[in-house]
């Protein structure tokens, strides 16, 4: 690296730091009120602090069920103790200094701006790459305004999501400069890490795959060690995730995280890169090395289809009366023309701007490069017409390209490049769609979004404090109870809790005769309800009268219920104590 090179990055990464905690800082004021109650954004993210919780309090590393949540003795999460780690230390570190809350307050405020910091340097970092110093800090700046990522990077946001993306920008910034085998390791030990996290981003590590391999064929200087690096590190990688990050709910049947399922299918693969390395040095001839990979992809197509059916479908555990109540809400899993318009257009506008302005790049410069950031733009595009969170990382990656076009329009002029910016500022898409779209008549909500203040915020899980026993309630509520409560939960957002949620369900959709069953077979203590709870499955459900939910709306309470609280939030609180029920009740 020489001195131009070693000023280059020294002003990105400053440029980037102050960036990221500038808007940290105004984003933790904006939010301080539901922070410093450490209540976060997400039921992942209050999930993830809960998850530390216990690790700290003494739950083995490899012990990742949560042992309050479903039923005895606990439901085994389908996440890695990976993203644990930083938050963890900072909490662990900080708790003989400043005590748990304050260190907690820390961690979850620290953690989100550190990893903004670097997706915000590595964008800067890959349009350096590909456009020069002109487009850095300007790809930076619109990567900083990217939404929907700017939202996996919000004070309070310790889920894995972040940390992914993270990775995949280590990916594709190796991916843009001349292949090596130092650039296919870092690529294969970033991609190795991510698996390990979850599969959210496998189409992406996919797609970086595909890139080597394309220019394995092609013959590029430096292909076949980028390849073998690429392979080695993934293969590597892997193995030392399984000795290090080995959960004991590894061996549990299934393709959603890090199981004994996915590992075998990931090594499976991994060898595929070091099969084409070693292939290649028996020739150069691209129409045979094109036969060979078209081979080999076939084959390993069909390895992972014997060695990991359920990676088919990932979610084929969920009951099928789940799957249509609840998970077919779940936001970020919505497939992109299943979300409302004005959500579709926020969520993937400016991914759509990113891949136009990509090839618009790579047909005006014919700069392979800017194909290998199209084809990562493109995988993300297939991910997010399957599910909305694939918009994540394709935001972030229109960066460098709607630099590049704005680099142009500056130089036309000012209505250009008041055009250009308009077309690069993320933020304004779900502005915009909210704005123009029309709104559908129903208040029924196509995407689940967020749980927002209201009843979980800090004064109406207050109500919940210091209560000890079974708890069941809406499932967004009963992440939100695991952590600011010492209550045992039925139900909560995971799609393992077949048990817990369907029993939720059940209880609040059935009549109160079938609800006092349930109740009697979970041996609850609570229950609690929000004024907008089940609004997403419409009012032909909500307002049913043969329902107990339908009941607790119009004020008709069974006998085996008592309301002891409801406050201004719009939580009501019942207690169920044994002398209400029948005297064939089993408690």
């Amino acid at each position: 690296m020489d001195y131009r090179d070693r000023q280059g990055l020294k002003g990105d990464t400053l440029a980037a730091f102050v960036l990221a905690f500038l808007l940290a800082a105004v984003w933790t004021v904006r939010d301080w009120h539901q922070l410093s109650a450490l209540r976060l954004p997400d039921t992942d993210d209050v999930m993830r602090l809960q998850q530390i919780r216990d690790w700290l309090g003494g739950q083995r590393f490899s012990d990742l069920a949560q042992h309050r949540l479903g039923a005895p003795p606990g439901l085994a999460m389908h996440w890695s103790r990976l993203p644990d780690l930083v938050p963890g230390g900072i909490i662990a570190g900080l708790t003989p200094l400043i005590g748990r809350h304050m260190a907690e307050m820390t961690a979850v405020i620290v953690w989100p701006a550190v990893l903004l910091t670097a997706a915000l340097l590595l964008t800067a970092r890959i349009a350096r790459a590909l456009g020069g110093a002109e487009i850095a800090r300007t790809a930076l700046i619109v990567a900083a305004i990217a939404y929907p990522t700017t939202t996996i990077f919000l004070p309070g946001r310790i889920d894995h999501h972040g940390l992914q993306v993270v990775l995949l920008l280590i990916v594709v910034h190796a991916l843009v400069h001349a292949p090596d085998m130092s650039r296919g390791l870092t690529a294969g030990l970033a991609a190795a890490l991510s698996i390990a996290i979850g599969l959210e981003t496998t189409p992406l590590i996919a797609a970086a795959g595909v890139v080597l391999v394309m220019c394995w064929v092609w013959g590029r200087r430096g292909a076949d060690d980028a390849l073998m690096g690429f392979g080695i590190a993934l293969a590597a990688g892997l193995l030392a995730a399984n000795t290090v990050l080995k959960t004991e709910q590894f061996d549990f049947a299934g393709c959603d995280g890090f199981t004994a399922t996915v590992w075998r299918a990931s090594q499976f693969a991994a060898f595929g890169p070091i099969v084409l390395a070693i292939a290649g040095h028996a020739s150069a001839r691209r129409d045979v090395r094109a036969a060979l990979a078209v081979a080999l992809g076939a084959t390993s197509l069909w390895g992972l289809w014997l060695v990991a059916p359920a990676c088919l479908s990932p979610y084929g555990g969920v009951d099928p009366l789940l799957a249509r109540l609840w998970l077919g809400n779940v936001g970020e899993a919505q497939p992109l023309f299943a979300a409302r318009p004005e959500i579709a257009i926020g969520y993937a506008g400016l991914m759509v701007a990113g891949i136009a302005a990509s090839l618009w790049c790579w047909r005006t410069t014919r700069d392979a490069y800017w194909a290998v950031l199209l084809a990562f733009q493109l995988a993300a595009l297939v991910l997010t017409l399957a599910q909305l969170r694939g918009a994540y990382a394709g935001a972030i990656l229109a960066a460098p390209a709607l630099a590049a076009v704005i680099a142009v329009a500056r130089r036309r002029g000012a209505l250009w490049l008041a055009a250009a910016w308009l077309g690069s500022a993320g933020m304004l898409y779900p502005i915009a769609a909210n704005a123009f779209v029309p709104q559908a008549g129903s208040t029924s909500s196509a995407i689940r979004m967020p749980a927002g203040p209201g009843c979980t915020s800090p004064e109406a899980l207050a109500a919940l404090a210091g209560r000890d026993g079974r708890l069941i309630a809406p499932l967004d509520l009963g992440a939100y109870a695991l952590a600011s409560t010492r209550l045992a939960v039925v139900g909560a957002p995971y799609h393992r809790n077949n048990a817990g949620n369907l029993a939720v369900y059940r209880f609040f959709l059935g009549t109160p005769d079938q609800a006092r069953s349930i109740a009697q077979a979970w041996r609850l203590d609570y229950v609690a309800l929000c004024l907008d709870s089940f609004d997403e499955l419409g009012e032909a459900v909500t307002g049913d009268r043969h329902r107990l939910l339908g009941q607790l709306r119009q004020g008709r309470i069974p006998p085996w219920m008592r309301p002891i609280g409801r406050n201004s939030t719009g939580l009501t609180l019942f207690t169920l104590e044994p002398r209400l029920f029948a005297p064939h009740s089993s408690r």
